[in-house]
């Protein structure tokens, strides 16, 4: 949100002078930012009902704290527990109402960022 706010700013003031090919090129950076931020917006909201058991209150819990984990792991365990490779109590039920997108984006939102 930060970076399109900055962008949005940088615009504003600079529109006038910018010859054409710079200004699609902005046009297509506000786009490239804003895609992003909705996924991120996404992936909070899918990741709003993870953090409800797997917020790592308790450092005894049974359930793990999923902010300690790289994205990456995530989103190879939640397809294996979608897939059925992983056998679960709960978790299997949970992930099969996830497509791909749906556990990358939740998963870079509660991960270990660029991991």
């Amino acid at each position: 949100m930060i970076k399109k706010l900055i962008v949005h700013e940088m615009l504003r003031q600079k529109v006038f002078i910018m010859k054409p090919n710079t200004l699609l090129f902005a046009s297509i950076l506000c786009a490239l930012v804003a895609s992003d931020a909705s996924a991120i917006e996404r992936g909070e909201l899918l990741a709003d009902t993870c953090v409800s058991c797997h917020a790592g209150v308790n450092d005894k819990a049974s359930i793990p704290n999923l902010s300690y984990y790289p994205a990456s792991m995530i989103v190879s365990q939640m397809k294996a527990f979608r897939d059925g490779s992983r056998q679960a109590t709960v978790m299997n039920r949970h992930a099969k109402g996830y497509s791909d997108e749906d556990i990358a984006q939740l998963a870079k939102y509660i991960g270990i960022q660029g991991q």
